[in-house]
């Protein structure tokens, strides 16, 4: 399947740990025409990698779950999840890197952005003038956040997931929310304890109703993934959707995970690639985003090191 991309509309899809993809209104420096083959792509590590890693001894001396690129032309931004496993009680805090190239990063403080409440596993819409980040919050319940510069951040709350008949979703974990927004609907995919991966829908952000109480995209039944899953990343192509994925078959810990990509014609029926993962299962590499950098598009993948990878065969 040959897909030929218009400019990013990033948004998100489901994924425990990794960094990645769309803001809906982030724009690529040339247009976006190049077409993806999703059946037969394939990524390389750059030799520069990791392209950014922890600040020992700081307040981000670990990194954490996914984080988010987005790419203009303003240049390059990071956000990521920072903490200090010494710290009591742990906190996840929000930092803020930037970039002219996407691959020599600096920090844009030697202090997270945002450290005064929970923020873990987050992504970034751009939609319109201002940025809307969807995270994680303390026990994993899914939070709005919004800026109009994307440094000075204004929580909104947990987000109000409904079931199908409009009663709340049952107590518990909801984490990993991927948003993609098309058409004056707003899409929501979140994980619940990674087992599964479903899918709701709101007009305001207020308050959201599951398309479905069963989840659309389950673990399996290739192992790769067998036990875990998460969105990360939400593309549209054409008329097909590709989500970026990982997951994980690791029964033990530390587990191994792993990046892959998914499509569909509705964002409600997803078919996983049937080649499996992207990068070997081995190296561990999750929270994978796609960003187009005006040229080719690049994988980026995270936890808790960020490492950069371009089409094979490709400069």
């Amino acid at each position: 399947m040959r897909l030929r991309l218009s400019p990013p509309i990033y948004c998100c899809v489901m994924a425990t740990t990794a960094i990645f993809l769309f803001p809906v209104e982030s724009r690529c420096f040339s247009a976006c025409s190049e077409e993806l083959p999703v059946e037969s792509i394939a990524f390389e590590q750059v030799a520069a990698n990791p392209v950014f890693v922890p600040a020992k001894g700081k307040w981000d001396s670990k990194i954490r779950e996914r984080g988010w690129i987005l790419q203009d032309n303003l240049g390059w931004k990071l956000f990521y999840t920072g903490y200090d496993p010494d710290q009591q009680p742990p906190s996840m805090s929000l930092g803020l890197a930037t970039s002219s190239d996407g691959i020599k990063w600096q920090r844009s403080s030697e202090h997270p952005i945002v450290g005064e409440f929970w923020i873990e596993d987050m992504m970034v819409v751009k939609h319109l003038d201002e940025y809307f980040m969807f995270a994680e919050g303390a026990q994993d319940q899914a939070q709005l956040l919004k800026s109009t510069d994307g440094v000075h951040w204004d929580r909104i709350g947990t987000l109000d997931v409904r079931l199908s008949n409009g009663q709340p979703i049952p107590n518990g974990p909801f984490g990993t929310p991927t948003a993609f927004f098309e058409d004056g609907v707003w899409n929501l995919f979140y994980e619940r304890h990674d087992a599964g991966i479903w899918l709701a829908r709101s007009s305001d952000m207020k308050t959201w109703t599951n398309v479905s109480d069963e989840p659309l995209i389950l673990p399996g039944p290739e192992n790769f993934d067998a036990l875990m899953i998460a969105m990360n990343q939400v593309i549209r192509s054409g008329d097909t959707y590709v989500a970026v994925l990982h997951g994980t078959g690791s029964p033990a810990k530390p587990r191994q995970w792993c990046t892959y990509l998914a499509t569909s014609r509705d964002l409600i029926h997803w078919t996983k690639d049937i080649r499996g993962p992207l990068r070997p299962i081995s190296e561990n590499k999750s929270s994978g985003q796609l960003v187009h950098d005006g040229h080719q598009w690049r994988l980026y993948t995270m936890h808790d090191k960020v490492d950069l990878h371009l089409p094979v065969g490709k400069p």
